[in-house]
């Protein structure tokens, strides 16, 4: 899949700065960092920060630079800081910034070694998809009204429960402004925005009072899903089929940058918007979540370890297409936003 930059749709500002994975005229993807609409390679950043004392190390790519995300957090955020106070103009950076209009940008993390799904961690979206899709029996002979107190009530229940997680396979990421494809066998692919968590160290058995110590950043996540795949009516004793539903090629649009988590105030207050052709769908914040990230990951990590670069999604907030009865097709466009992590905008086509 070939990357390419966003159109001329206006993007929100980053907190301060991003981290993300671009290249030029089809040349070798690099990681680099972008403030202000100008991108640097890490690498080029090498000489700056050694001149200084700093150590930056596994600059090429940003899984990499993940490995030893402590060291390099403070060379990075130090050297931006420098490079922000002088206008790009520091005495000792050797080569000058290019526009970000002019690259093509990647996902941040293109492979990370495990890709984790939160599954129904909205409460209105959860909600919504009781009442809408009405699929519990229970609920099958109810009115509209009667289903949504069943479904209030089942989320009140929720809340003091578990968190629900299972895997994406990494071949369904895609670039920011990568193209959807929706193949012909498909009913109903939705959209689905998500505020992904990025892992910056090795974790097991986390507790809620250092879960947060293992998050290098944030980026966003659009998990896109096709219904109709997930609930397999031929094998309703085993459950859900996220494979299918979930991890067609082009059906994980990531990024546009990763940004460190110190610069996120609260990652648990974030407004999140999906517009499809210009109209709101999805239009919520991180408050909403059921479980919030140091949950969600005390749970993961309690039977899984986890490793940098490891991406975890949280849930998406209500407004997907199951609630709207209308779902992707071809010519469709998608524009997503979290505040302080960047904007993602994909053209659906035919596949």
């Amino acid at each position: 899949m070939t990357a390419s930059t966003p159109q001329t749709t206006a993007r929100p500002e980053l907190a301060f700065y991003g981290l993300g994975t671009f290249s030029i005229a089809g040349a070798r993807p690099f990681a680099g960092l972008v403030m202000a609409d100008q991108v640097i390679a890490l690498d080029a950043l090498a000489g700056m920060a050694e001149s200084q004392g700093l150590l930056l190390i596994g600059s090429s790519d940003l899984l990499a630079l993940l490995q030893h995300w402590a060291v390099n957090l403070v060379t990075i955020t130090v050297i931006a800081e420098q490079l922000r106070a002088s206008h790009w103009q520091h005495p000792l950076l050797k080569v000058c910034p290019v526009p970000l209009a002019l690259l093509q940008i990647h996902a941040p993390i293109e492979q990370p070694r495990q890709f984790f799904c939160s599954g129904a961690n909205y409460r209105k979206h959860v909600i919504d998809l009781i009442v809408d899709q009405h699929r519990e029996e229970a609920v099958q002979n109810m009115n509209e009204a009667e289903r949504l107190a069943f479904a209030t009530a089942f989320m009140d229940r929720r809340v003091l429960g578990e968190p629900y997680l299972f895997s994406k396979v990494n071949s369904s990421i895609s670039g920011p402004y990568d193209p959807i494809v929706i193949t012909a066998d498909v009913e109903q692919p939705d959209w689905e925005l998500e505020l992904a968590v990025v892992i910056g160290k090795q974790a097991y058995q986390l507790t809620e009072d250092n879960a947060m110590d293992a998050v290098a950043g944030y980026t966003l996540v659009n998990d896109i899903t096709n219904r109709e795949l997930i609930h397999r009516s031929d094998l309703k004793a085993i459950g859900t089929d996220w494979l299918m539903g979930k991890s067609l090629p082009t059906y994980s649009p990531m990024g546009p940058f990763l940004v460190p988590a110190n610069h996120i105030d609260n990652p648990h207050d974030l407004r999140m918007t999906l517009r499809l052709n210009g109209d709101v769908m999805q239009n919520e914040t991180s408050a909403d979540m059921i479980f919030n990230i140091p949950r969600l990951l005390v749970y993961l990590s309690r039977r899984i370890r986890l490793y940098p670069g490891d991406i975890l999604i949280t849930g998406s907030p209500a407004g997907n297409g199951s609630h709207y009865h209308r779902f992707l097709k071809p010519g469709d466009v998608v524009e997503s936003t979290i505040e302080g992590l960047g904007f993602q905008r994909n053209s659906c086509i035919a596949g």
